[in-house]
């Protein structure tokens, strides 16, 4: 299989990273419509492990708002890594990613999380001004209000983010039909959403 030029805006496995941002119960609780971004979070998840893309999960002040949704701590392959607590709303508090990002070459950080207007925007802005390429994954992400994600998203990509897909990330990692994973893929593509 020969190699062909790839946009440098196209999601690469070998360069990008997952960052969840503060899925917990507690705060999922007081959102509405949290079942369909939970459900793509924990497809990124288990993509991520197809395509070896590492994955970093956060959570805001754990010690008052509990721990990552079971949602996603009991239904994913591979397990996630042991959450990084935080207290500022921006992830760049745990300045031990922007580390690791760093030193293994991944410069690609596919963000998705919650809410949008807070932890998961200040995180995204932090990271554009460390010189990361942001992909907000659109229907990954949510808040309890809706004028505060729509306009969040667009707050977010004026200052330089690209939104995505859950599929869209997926089919970029993967990036060809031909790949050893393709199936398992499709079979995650194909996975009914929740009512």
């Amino acid at each position: 299989m020969s190699e062909i030029p790839a946009s440098s805006e196209r999601l690469n496995r070998g360069r990008s990273a997952l960052l969840v941002v503060d899925m917990q119960g507690r705060i999922l609780a007081a959102i509405e419509n949290r079942a369909r971004p939970t459900w793509n979070i924990r497809r990124l998840i288990d993509g991520a492990g197809l395509f070896d893309v590492p994955v970093s999960v956060t959570e805001q002040y754990p010690e008052r708002l509990g721990g990552t949704t079971e949602e996603l701590t009991d239904n994913v392959s591979p397990a996630l890594p042991p959450a990084l607590p935080k207290r500022r709303f921006s992830c760049l508090e745990c300045g031990e990613l922007v580390d690791e990002w760093r030193e293994a070459g991944r410069f690609q950080i596919v963000v998705c999380g919650i809410e949008t207007h807070v932890c998961v925007q200040q995180t995204v802005l932090d990271l554009l001004s460390e010189s990361f390429q942001v992909q907000v994954v659109a229907d990954a992400v949510t808040a309890r209000g809706q004028m505060d994600h729509d306009i969040s998203l667009r707050r977010m990509e004026s200052a330089g983010a690209t939104l995505t897909t859950t599929e869209a990330a997926l089919f970029e990692w993967c990036g060809d039909s031909r790949d050893p994973q393709f199936k398992k893929l499709s079979a995650l593509i194909q996975e009914p959403p929740p009512e």
